[in-house]
């Protein structure tokens, strides 16, 4: 029987421009625009895709000026075009091809561009990124699809790209990582000054390169949180392998999770201390405190999560990947040692302020699952890091997405600003976007779109986008 959430994953295949009815009232500093990435199609021309990671990108726009004004578009991709002519290319975890063909594809043709993880700014550009290194340009205001972006340059680069960019709110530096296949293969960390340049921070040869999601950044380490899911890069050169990319990865305990600590000045790894197994997609934040480096991330026993987000298994109901806990990691450089704390169960895609990226943080915002995962969250949580305690937020009988804290840039509380998220009402099938006090959350508006927006990845509230 198929699930009653399953509307969030029915494909969305209208692009609008939109003035949004909007009921409550909107706090005078709110300006700027939220970007929200995700798959927008899952069935297209008689093909469809297997994995909800695999859906095509749409971007979703919200300005807020006099009143809100929403617009989607498509990200117009060459996945995109194949998908249109009945071919969904093989992705993140359809299709089935060779891992020989994949690095063949990687090195000598053009990597698949089906961007559809967030949306970022790299210095002037901004661009809808998916973890391969060729990213995708578009206009902010008219979300239109300008072209692709890819760094061809004496640094070194990789064959998988992280998606989630960390940003130094302080220096306004971006840094990010790349994983490079081959018989020797390495994680290569970079800043990045603008969407074709970079300066090289260091470099890491690994027998066995594993899959993440995401890492962490500090005023003066990059931290890759190296989980025991690898994949032999022998299988790259061998003839065979056939599947899906991810499922060539394999899941290995025994190796435990290993934090690679990097000192972003010197590039060089200063530790690499490894705990027990475990995995995990996003890193909430990080920050250093007295000589340790403090890591706040979601956590789930092992890799048996990605299985989990198959698009069928999702449409009949099927939620038992998406809850994680939220756990605090104490990394000291100079001992090498790693503790762990238990901070809260039942979270999924944790964000913090901006305003505290890379520095000490006392809320977390998160979706709040069911405890039992017989649906998809019908609430969002606020985490408070010193008590471990949390007050949540419920649209009664809609689904809830990832929260995206904007700060009020005149605030003297770390919790002064509102919370945004997209609500999905199954008996209407409309979406709309919550504006949530940021200290009570209490509701203070929302913004009523005329269509189900699918159930997305996440977004990035662009404050100089004012419209």
């Amino acid at each position: 029987m198929t699930a009653r959430s399953s509307i969030g994953f029915r494909s969305l295949t209208d692009e609008i421009d939109h003035d949004c009815s909007v009921t409550g009232t909107l706090p005078d500093w709110l300006s700027g625009t939220l970007i929200r990435n995700g798959p927008g199609a899952f069935e297209m021309a008689g093909s469809s895709v297997d994995h909800w990671f695999d859906g095509l990108a749409m971007l979703h726009a919200f300005t807020f000026g006099d009143g809100v004004t929403y617009r989607n578009r498509f990200v117009r991709s060459d996945a995109y075009r194949s998908a249109r002519n009945g071919n969904f290319e093989s992705g993140f975890a359809t299709g089935n091809t060779t891992l020989r063909d994949r690095l063949r594809a990687f090195l000598f043709e053009k990597p698949y561009d089906n961007a559809n993880i967030i949306a970022e700014r790299i210095g002037d550009d901004y661009l809808a990124l998916t973890e391969l290194p060729r990213w995708v340009a578009f206009d902010p205001d008219t979300l239109e699809t300008l072209g692709h972006v890819q760094y061809d340059g004496p640094e070194p680069a990789g064959n998988l790209a992280c998606a989630h960019l960390k940003r130094d709110p302080v220096t306004d530096e971006l840094v990010n990582f790349e994983t490079s296949f081959g018989r020797n293969c390495h994680y290569h960390v970079h800043s990045i000054p603008s969407a074709t340049d970079r300066e090289h921070i260091c470099s890491i040869p690994v027998d066995e390169p594993a899959y993440m999601h995401s890492f962490a950044l500090t005023p003066n380490y990059v931290v890759l949180t190296e989980f025991p899911f690898v994949v032999n890069p022998l299988d790259f050169i061998k003839p065979g392998a056939q599947g899906p990319f991810i499922e060539n990865f394999t899941w290995k305990p025994e190796r435990g999770t290993r934090f690679f600590v990097i000192d972003r000045r010197r590039g060089t790894v200063v530790a690499a201390p490894r705990t027990e197994a475990f995995f995990g997609f996003h890193h909430a934040n990080a920050y250093e405190d007295d000589g340790e480096i403090v890591l706040d991330l979601e956590t789930v026993p092992d890799a048996t999560a990605i299985e989990v987000l198959y698009i069928d298994n999702l449409r009949d109901g099927n939620f038992g990947g998406l809850s994680g806990r939220l756990e605090r990691f104490r990394v000291d450089p100079e001992s090498e040692t790693v503790e762990r704390e238990r901070m809260y169960d039942g979270t999924a895609l944790p964000t913090t302020s901006p305003d505290r990226w890379c520095r000490k943080h006392r809320y977390v915002y998160a979706q709040s699952p069911d405890p039992q995962m017989t649906t998809w969250p019908e609430a969002i949580a606020k985490i408070d890091t010193e008590t471990h305690r949390a007050v949540e937020f419920a649209d009664e009988g809609s689904y809830l997405g990832e929260p995206i804290f904007v700060p009020n840039p005149d605030g003297e509380r770390v919790d002064d600003g509102v919370i945004l998220t997209l609500s999905l009402d199954p008996a209407t099938e409309r979406s709309s976007l919550i504006v949530v006090d940021g200290e009570s959350l209490a509701e203070l508006a929302r913004a009523e779109v005329p269509h189900s927006i699918p159930f997305d990845f996440h977004g990035r509230f662009f404050p100089e986008l004012t419209g």
